[in-house]
């Protein structure tokens, strides 16, 4: 089992940033990977940035440049640093842990940019 907690949501202004936290707990020598997804309402999820193990990185198309996703191993957490927020960055933000066979989700923290 992984616990995921995320925090460091909250209201910001457009132009303005933010950086979220994910920690996790319990099996965490099991994670293959930590990823951030967004769900905005009325809206999918959707994938927004990828970490793995050795530390590689992936980002959605409209992400690069804008977001970066990072992990302090130390403490057992992932950071993701959004900066140049737009209004339709607005969403619950979510963490994910997959397990080999598993994936596992925080309860999400929301995020949302004023115009």
């Amino acid at each position: 089992q992984v616990q995921l907690v995320e925090s460091g949501g909250g209201l910001v202004q457009a132009g303005g940033s933010l950086r979220l936290s994910c920690v996790a707990s319990g099996s965490i020598f099991s994670i293959v990977s930590i990823s951030w997804y967004r769900q905005a309402p009325g809206k999918q999820r959707e994938l927004v940035a990828t970490i793995t193990t050795s530390g590689s990185t992936t980002y959605a198309d409209s992400m690069k440049g804008r977001f970066t996703i990072s992990r302090d191993n130390a403490k057992n957490t992932a950071y993701l640093e959004m900066n140049s927020l737009k209004p339709e960055d607005t969403a619950v933000y979510y963490c994910n842990a997959k397990v080999v066979f598993k994936y596992y989700w925080g309860q999400g923290t929301q995020v949302t940019v004023s115009s």
